[in-house]
């Protein structure tokens, strides 16, 4: 597994950020981060509060960028997983202290209400001294760290969700100093607003962190699989039963170690000693154990079911598979879906919208609104606790007025989120790709995700993707009438097969593996091959001592001048219609002769074409072998003629699929080889096997890893992934939105005329957490989809 890397220039690093409450932070965080000299990009993520730098490292220093975002309010430092892979323990009192004093908040300004019930008074608790005491202590001590972070970002010039917050409990608290200081106005006093203000927020944010903290067990969960400790054997010839346990951080790449019954793999190794069975599911998502021998592979993180074995480490510490799959989970967190970059632009301008509404509310209802309606001011909406005996009547209108201007503009301020829009598309991205990691499907990022949802044709490459990738050697001949090449006497069919394996020998292309394999079955010597070239799509050529050969397509040798004489193109063209794949060999400018190869289909790949069919993509299949034998297979798969071209160069499979884009299509190319890198990068969407060569894994948006049994199946669930997503991601912001739109009208009071419907603060506040909270509970919902 192959993890994306940065370009030579520049490095990467990950800042964990804190303080950011809303998509205004994120905005301001990101701005701050992209003015620095030296950062060429910067992505940051509300739900797991990280910050993905790239950066120059002769321009600024980590350290550096950690210490701008501290200053500008965002407490951050250098994330280490080392120090973070071993999980803190539980902290059960740390997590219940926000909920219990949330609701003690809560609780103790509802009693306020209690005083307005007739005959119902509750010495002290429904007092007007009682509540102003209750609010100054709720403003400056819980209340205290919204207070600064919000008055900082209005001070610095980016107004967040906190500024919203303060300037609404501030206000309402000062209005109500200002009805007891001079009680000849008849003001309502409010103070129960402020309390139950912050009290809610606290609430709403408890219980959003709650939510937040299970969209990242996914995440949790496989940093959890990272074994802390290994068993050591610093002498496994002399001393094999010795062993010593040591931090898996200081184990080196050709170390033995143990590993005993249920205990997981440290690093990614090769078994030396033993025979067992591995629990793979975190890898491949399949719950069948998998047997394990001498000589098989063995992955970080997989779990030894049922017997003690010695391995050889191979990979360890960032270089192993667990550890790369985690990274490339991170990395996919942190990029940004291009419908979130809406969303962030949105979010970053509404604080100022929501500050113009507020203001314009509150001069509406002084200066025209209670004129136009002067029934809402004799209705009895503004109750007030300290004087019930005096009616509405009795008040100044241009009194009355402004307190009515203020409850409404406070009520436009404290209901506004721009936290649900910014926790929209974060959460359900984070649910998304955490859930296509334990289920095998590794997605380098929400772009990725929003970019499949878009697709509308999908195409294959045929050896080694749709068929099994393991062929084998059916048939083998010399051409006759030949001179004796110096290779081999006499010549025979062997020596045909003998010339292939030896240049072939060393290549993981599945035809290649098919010629040794054959080759080593016979016992046949190798030749010492020099001077070898691989023609992606076409074949290899290389120096056989002396001799200079070609191994290849018959279109190839063609094009290079070489005659393929009649009698071996009509045994050629035999051996295609039976669905096998030529190749053909030749000295200098003569033809020696040819190799059949034949291919299985994967038990799954008819199905997968079917069910993907049935999503309404389009599929097609490109490959470089013969026309013949590329419709076999086509047809074996039910797919139609017209949809397979055979024959094609990588670069033929990068143009037809730019050709598909110019036409207005979205498209996804699905392969595992060398070739297919060109059309890998070309599709809107390149999805690799996890089996595939490591520049098609480096260069695949997706990968499937769910082990050799059925793999392709998998291109249905990153389907249905995707789309269960992205629909969350259209959910959530539709609601956000939708909330907003609705919510902010009736608390600037447009239902006060014809209803008598005052929003309170209180309830302004209630529904604002609500919205939050929602929202990720609505991502969570993903964690449902059957996979």
């Amino acid at each position: 597994m192959t993890s994306l890397s940065p370009p030579p220039s520049t490095q990467q690093v990950v800042l964990t950020v804190s303080g950011m409450k809303c998509a205004g932070c994120v905005q301001a965080v990101e701005k701050r981060l992209q003015q620095q000299p030296g950062v060429a990009t910067a992505v940051v993520n509300l739900v797991t509060e990280q910050a993905a730098i790239e950066y120059v490292p002769q321009e600024i220093e980590p350290a550096s960028l950690a210490q701008v975002l501290t200053t500008a309010g965002f407490p951050s430092h250098i994330q280490n997983r080392e120090e973070e892979a071993e999980p803190l323990p539980p902290q059960p009192l740390k997590e219940i202290q926000p909920l219990v004093l949330a609701t003690v908040l809560v609780v103790l300004s509802g009693v306020g209400h209690l005083g307005h019930i007739p005959g119902f008074t509750v010495p002290w608790l429904t007092s007007i001294q009682f509540h102003w005491g209750l609010a100054t202590l709720a403003l400056l001590g819980p209340g205290r760290p919204i207070l600064q972070e919000g008055w900082r970002g209005l001070w610095q010039n980016r107004p967040n969700m906190n500024t919203l917050i303060s300037l609404g409990s501030v206000t309402a608290y000062l209005a109500s100093v200002v009805a007891v200081v001079w009680p000849q106005l008849y003001w309502d006093c409010f103070f129960d607003a402020p309390v139950m203000i912050v009290g809610l927020i606290l609430l709403g944010r408890a219980l959003e962190a709650q939510a937040r903290g299970r969209t990242k067990a996914s995440l949790e969960k496989l940093l959890a699989l990272q074994p802390m400790v290994a068993r050591w054997l610093p002498n496994p010839e002399t001393q094999p039963d010795q062993a010593v346990d040591i931090p898996v951080r200081d184990v080196q790449i050709g170390a033995w170690l143990q590993v005993l019954p249920g205990d997981k793999f440290p690093v990614d190794g090769r078994v030396l000693e033993g025979n067992t069975l591995v629990d793979e599911a975190m890898l491949t998502g399949e719950a069948m154990p998998v047997s394990k021998a001498p000589a098989d592979e063995v992955v970080a993180g997989t779990l030894n079911q049922s017997a003690l074995v010695t391995i050889e480490a191979t990979r360890t510490g960032k270089q192993t598979t667990l550890a790369q799959i985690i990274d490339l989970v991170e990395t996919a967190q942190t990029r940004k879906a291009p419908i979130q970059q809406f969303a962030d632009r949105v979010a970053g301008y509404f604080t100022y919208g929501v500050l113009a509404i507020a203001t314009l509310t509150f001069l509406f209802w002084v200066g025209i609104g209670v004129h136009l309606w002067p029934e809402v001011l004799a209705s009895g909406t503004l109750p007030m606790m300290h004087s019930p005996d005096v009616g509405m009547a009795e008040m100044a209108p241009r009194s009355a007025g402004i307190l009515l201007g203020l409850k409404l503009a406070i009520a436009v301020l404290v209901i506004a989120c721009p936290c649900a829009l910014g926790l929209a598309t974060p959460t359900a991205i984070l649910v998304g790709t955490s859930l296509g990691a334990e289920r095998g499907l590794l997605i380098r990022g929400g772009d990725v995700l929003e970019q499949v949802d878009r697709l509308d044709t999908l195409i294959f490459d045929k050896t080694g993707t749709l068929t099994t990738g393991h062929p084998q050697v059916t048939d083998y001949w010399v051409s006759e009438g030949l001179p004796a090449l110096p290779l081999a006497e006499p010549l025979s069919s062997q020596t045909v097969l003998q010339l292939a394996a030896s240049l072939e020998k060393g290549s993981r292309h599945p035809l290649a593996t098919a010629i040794v394999e054959q080759a080593d079955a016979q016992d046949l010597a190798y030749a010492s091959a020099t001077a070898l070239e691989t023609v992606p799509g076409c074949g290899i050529k290389g120096q056989l001592e002396g001799t200079f050969i070609r191994l290849g397509s018959a279109q190839w040798l063609q094009d290079c001048g070489i005659v393929i004489p009649p009698q071996d193109q009509h045994q050629g063209h035999q051996l295609a219609q039976a669905g096998k794949t030529l190749i053909h060999l030749a000295t200098d400018q003569t033809y020696v002769g040819g190799l059949a190869v034949q291919d299985t289909l994967r038990s799954d790949a008819a199905q997968t074409l079917k069910d993907l069919k049935g999503l309404g993509l389009r599929i097609q299949m490109l490959t470089g072998d013969q026309a013949e034998t590329a419709h076999i297979v086509a047809q074996e798969l039910g797919l139609d003629p017209t949809a397979v071209r055979a024959g094609v160069t990588p670069g033929d499979k990068a143009a037809v699929i730019a050709d598909l884009q110019v036409q207005g299509h979205q498209v996804g190319m699905v392969g595992d080889g060398i070739n297919d890198a060109p059309a890998l990068a070309q599709a809107d969407v390149g999805i690799s096997l996890s089996g595939g060569t490591d520049v098609a894994i480096e260069t695949a948006q997706i990968i499937l890893m769910s082990g050799d049994a059925n793999p392709l199946y998998r291109l249905v669930d990153v389907l249905r992934l995707s789309r269960a997503t992205f629909r969350k991601i259209q959910q959530n912001l539709f609601w956000a939105l939708i909330y907003n739109l609705i919510g902010l009208p009736i608390a600037a009071g447009i239902l006060l005329p014809k209803f008598g419907i005052l929003l309170s603060p209180a309830s302004s506040a209630a529904l604002m957490a609500f919205s939050s909270v929602s929202v990720v509970t609505n991502s969570l919902q993903l964690r449902r989809l059957s996979l």
